[in-house]
């Protein structure tokens, strides 16, 4: 009796290996990145892209405040074109990561984003640092 995962067939082995392998071209986790954070260099920017307020109030380590809606061309100039971005928001709730990964591929640079978000950071047991925090 078919339900709502087997009503549907699956996609063909080759499909889904496109499919998936795809994803890791564009998104990251919250553990690989906590990971890739601890190497020096961690070979990408990591881009808090959610309000000020809210970077202040608590953000991963070595995550830099730039509000998805403040990524221009201008700002980007700071960085050489094949730097890579890693961005994350809020979490699975907010699209600010989304923004954020189309206006920097618009501005042709390389981007990920950080599935999860904040929610995901906490969820993996990682701490955030507000701005009291920092020395």
């Amino acid at each position: 009796m078919p339900n709502p995962v087997t009503s549907i067939a699956a996609a063909p082995s080759g499909e889904a290996l496109a499919h998936f392998e795809r994803l890791f071209r564009l998104e990251t986790d919250c553990w690989d990145v906590h990971e890739a954070l601890s190497s020096d260099p961690p070979g990408f920017v990591l881009l808090d892209v959610r309000s000020s307020e809210h970077f202040r109030k608590g953000h991963v380590r070595g995550a830099l405040s730039l509000p998805h809606g403040k990524i221009t061309a201008a700002r980007m100039d700071a960085w050489a074109p094949q730097t890579l971005f890693v961005v994350y928001c809020a979490g699975p709730h907010c699209n600010g990561a989304a923004r954020a990964a189309v206006r920097l591929s618009a501005l042709g640079r390389p981007v990920k984003m950080m599935i999860g978000g904040i929610t995901g950071w906490l969820d993996e047991g990682f701490p955030l640092i507000a701005e009291d925090d920092i020395p």
